[in-house]
């Protein structure tokens, strides 16, 4: 696993979704390593991560392998930001860990089955079936038309930015073997994500805060709703006219929200984001 690990101080885990990589969170890294020690993976076959044929590219393998990444790190107490499929990859940890969580932070993401949602199953199952991997192996769907589609404003993905995330999914079955594997996992491991959900109270005494674009395609204002009642004493910045990557398309006023969250959190709950004794 390939990872960032930059600045001095408290611990600030940034994990990404799909079809990103670590690179997504450049400019929340450089706003924040002044002043934290700021790390960000990229799971396996992503960014710069390794690609290994036969390896677990399911929510539930990058779980596994998020947890293990902590514990090699020897990460103790830190502060967690998830952003779309890195909320069912890191969560998992948080949920069975909490006192380790210093604080959270939620970009456009979920912890529940979608479909559960009548409006996304038929989606879902068109991505996940023969004609989802038929469009991701050969159309880069996943690149080409979702990403694209899921920006409030699509001029801020632009040629330059927009090759970064294409570079690591030239090869058609690398789209297949791990950005069509989360597609399926959409409907395939409802048992994940069910259990997730279930496990919410766990996050309850976890400062947190959700910044959300509410132009995103992909997750609407229902699964917004739908956080705000699975984690009730969240606080909420709902963005308009930014899509489902509030990091690339507003920066500044999301590093400014997340930085002023971090400082609360840790005042409250004192800089306890030190290694493992």
């Amino acid at each position: 696993l390939h990872y960032v690990d930059e600045g001095e101080g408290d611990v600030v885990v940034l994990v990404h979704g799909t079809p990103t990589w670590s690179y997504v969170y450049r400019r929340l890294i450089a706003a924040l390593r002044p002043r934290y020690r700021v790390i960000a993976l990229d799971h396996l076959g992503f960014g710069l991560s390794e690609r290994p044929r036969g390896a677990d590219y399911s929510p539930e393998g990058h779980a596994r392998r998020f947890a293990g990444f902590v514990e090699a790190l020897g990460l103790g107490r830190f502060s967690l930001v998830t952003h779309d499929f890195g909320g069912p990859i890191a969560l998992p940890f948080a949920a069975a860990q909490p006192g380790r969580i210093a604080s959270l932070a939620l970009f456009n993401t979920w912890m529940w089955p979608l479909g559960d949602d009548p409006a996304l199953r038929r989606q879902l199952r068109i991505a996940g079936g023969a004609v989802g991997r038929f469009l991701y192996k050969w159309g880069n769907a996943s690149l080409r038309v979702l990403m694209p589609a899921a920006f409030g404003d699509r001029r801020a993905l632009t040629p330059e930015l927009h090759r970064q995330y294409l570079a690591p999914f030239v090869d058609r079955e690398a789209r297949v073997q791990v950005l069509h594997a989360l597609a399926r996992s959409l409907l395939g491991s409802r048992e994940h994500f069910a259990g997730l959900y279930a496990r919410r109270g766990a996050l309850a005494s976890i400062p947190t805060t959700v910044i959300w674009g509410l132009a995103d395609a992909a997750l609407g204002p229902p699964q917004l709703e739908r956080l705000r009642r699975a984690l009730p004493a969240a606080e909420v910045h709902a963005l308009a006219g930014v899509g489902h990557w509030p990091h690339e398309e507003a920066p500044a006023e999301v590093a400014a929200r997340l930085d002023a969250h971090l400082a609360r959190a840790l005042a409250r709950g004192g800089a306890r984001s030190s290694p493992l004794a």
